[in-house]
């Protein structure tokens, strides 16, 4: 933390910067149509590398961009859940699967469900709901038994960040740092490399979508373990990460922010229950989506077109809220913060988010053959 800010005046700092952030995220997000769940029906339906390719660019620019920041010393990551030395493999595994098939049943994941709802969608809204219900469930409610009681006690102990710099780095006596950068800088070249081969079916927005995203990773941690950190509390005298729900450096995510959001509106008189970077975050998308689709003349409301399109996205709603949370990330924070991070329970993570997705829309493909389905292809985010 800056030493001209007090405690106080940081947590305002991290709170307000989260809210500033997801207003740019938002914005972006409306203007590009930035989306993972996106990204992969695109180009399983339509061999579309637009979004694609915009996702992995925003994963290769935050992963440089957060070894610019450990490099420099700005924050410390191994303080992120994503870098927790207890690898719980099966929660990742399994909630991520859930997750991904959750994401095609309801049109959209967290990120794009908020950017949507912004721009008029009442089905986004109503999946908003139900998947912050579930995830707060999942946390501490009925659900919670099935993820601390039988998921995590799968997990591993590592005794070291599960990051794969760290990992690689044991196994073949290096430097983690060396061997982060080398895969960053691999990750972004790569990405680089495909982009460039199919420049011909990118548009503008997919560039700007993939840097923007991934700058806002950055700068995400910047603000939750940099400016908010102190390194004493005067009242604990221990380490702290002022503004952040679980007292850690925080990333994009929207799973749990999305059910602590549900708790400071139900436990509003409750001192004890705040806005916090992550709630504030999930307010800024949506406001930000509002004002660019109003300027842009893309607002419109849109509901349910009949009762099992309702139920596909109960469903779905479930689905991402108790995944999210097991899966210790959504589709952006396990899919682009986590992969940025290079975690590797976020790499088994987004792997099963990305098998859900392809099962689910297998699934609505052969009922669109069959004549089952209400529309003629699954639909696009």
């Amino acid at each position: 933390m800056p030493a001209e800010l007090t405690p106080a005046a940081a947590t305002r700092f991290v709170v307000w910067g989260g809210l500033f952030l997801g207003l740019v995220l938002g914005v972006v997000g409306q203007a590009t149509r930035f989306c993972v769940r996106g990204a992969i029906a695109d180009w399983v339906i339509f061999r579309g590398p637009g979004r694609l390719v915009s996702w992995l660019l925003s994963i290769a620019v935050g992963a440089v961009v957060i070894q610019v920041m450990l490099s420099a010393n700005l924050f410390d990551a191994s303080r992120t859940i994503a870098w927790s030395d207890r690898f719980v493999w099966l929660s990742a595994l399994v909630g991520g699967l859930l997750f991904g098939y959750g994401m095609i049943l309801s049109g959209g994941c967290p990120q794009r469900s908020l950017v949507k709802a912004g721009s008029g969608n009442l089905k986004s809204l109503v999946t908003l709901l139900v998947l912050a219900i579930a995830a707060a469930m999942t946390l501490r409610g009925a659900f919670s038994g099935l993820r601390v009681g039988f998921l995590d006690t799968w997990g591993v102990s590592l005794g070291f960040p599960q990051d794969l710099g760290s990992l690689i780095g044991k196994a073949v006596s290096l430097p983690p740092g060396a061997v982060r950068w080398v895969i960053a800088l691999a990750v972004l070249a790569a990405v680089v490399a495909y982009a460039w081969k199919v420049r011909a079916s990118l548009e503008r927005g997919h560039w700007v979508g993939g840097i923007v995203v991934g700058l806002l990773v950055g700068a995400a941690f910047y603000l939750t373990g940099r400016i908010g950190f102190l390194a004493e509390h005067p009242e604990t005298l221990e380490p702290a990460w002022l503004g952040t729900q679980s007292r850690r450096p925080e990333g994009l995510t929207f799973s749990a922010p999305l059910a602590h959001t549900l708790d400071l509106l139900t436990l509003w008189s409750d001192k004890a229950t705040v806005a916090t970077f992550g709630v504030m975050m999930a307010l800024g998308v949506i406001v930000g989506a509002f004002a660019s689709a109003k300027l842009r003349g893309d607002f419109r409301l849109e509901s349910f077109s009949s009762p099992r399109e309702l139920g596909e996205h109960l469903v779905g709603g479930v689905l991402m809220g108790f995944g999210g949370v097991t899966a210790v990330g959504c589709s952006i924070g396990n899919g682009v913060t986590g992969l940025a991070l290079l975690s590797a329970g976020a790499l088994l993570a987004t792997a099963g988010i990305t098998v859900g997705a392809l099962l689910a829309l297998r699934v609505q493909m052969r009922q669109s053959e069959r004549g089952t389905a209400p529309a003629a292809t699954p639909r696009a985010a």
